[in-house]
């Protein structure tokens, strides 16, 4: 099995905003642990097989994420955080939130650990932290090779979207997750700290992916509960 390596990120809050909407919110988090990378591939076919590579696994889809988190969990002789059942929604999805596994961050621990207590549209120039459509010749890139934030945490923009743990917006949405960050074929636009998308959780695709986690979250026990 591949290495895991975490940053301890300190309590504190975020806000959030809906530019479609142009809500915003405040989210108060506690302190919790965030991978430096997204999963590679050769994590992930250490787990479940597939591909090798130092690049991002991509083509997975959320439910597929949650999977792995539960093996990984296991492997390392952590409790797995979910349980999974067969809803092609993912709505019968349980957290348990006293498991101490790896797991997906909530879109609120991604962007606050994105930031790493700035405030502008991303944490330093463009084409220094981040893969994207103007520099990444058209494929995924290999992880921690741009420069990181303030808190060590590579490729939180650009090179591929991650997988956050929230609902988008269940009353206009349904089902749809939250992927955030941009990815190697995105504009500018797409990569920023409060960028935000979504699609159904059986979504693969190749420029989506995800990162770990650990530690208490933000407290949501079902996946249903928005």
């Amino acid at each position: 099995m591949g290495d895991v390596v975490l940053r301890a990120i300190a309590a504190g809050e975020v806000v959030l905003r809906n530019e479609a909407t142009r809500a915003a919110w405040t989210v108060r988090l506690p302190a919790f642990e965030l991978a430096v990378h997204p999963v590679t591939r050769d994590l992930y076919r250490s787990v479940v097989g597939g591909a090798p590579g130092k690049e991002p696994v991509t083509d997975v889809s959320w439910r597929d994420a949650l999977r792995f988190c539960n093996r990984l969990s296991a492997e390392a002789g952590l409790t797995p955080c979910y349980v999974i059942g067969d809803d092609p929604d993912a709505l019968d999805v349980a957290r348990d939130v006293a498991a101490d596994g790896y797991r997906l961050p909530s879109e609120a621990e991604w962007e606050y650990g994105c930031r790493a207590a700035t405030t502008g549209e991303r944490y330093g120039d463009l084409d220094a932290i981040a893969w994207h459509r103007g520099n990444s010749g058209g494929a995924a890139r290999e992880v921690a090779t741009r420069q990181p934030n303030a808190w060590g945490l590579h490729d939180t923009i650009g090179n591929v979207w991650e997988w956050c743990w929230d609902l988008f917006d269940p009353a206009v949405y349904g089902p749809y997750r939250v992927f955030r960050g941009g990815g190697w074929q995105d504009t500018a636009r797409g990569c920023r700290a409060s960028a935000r998308r979504r699609s159904h959780p059986s979504l693969r695709i190749d420029d989506l992916g995800f990162r770990l986690a650990r530690g208490p979250g933000p407290g949501l026990s079902r996946a249903c509960a928005g």
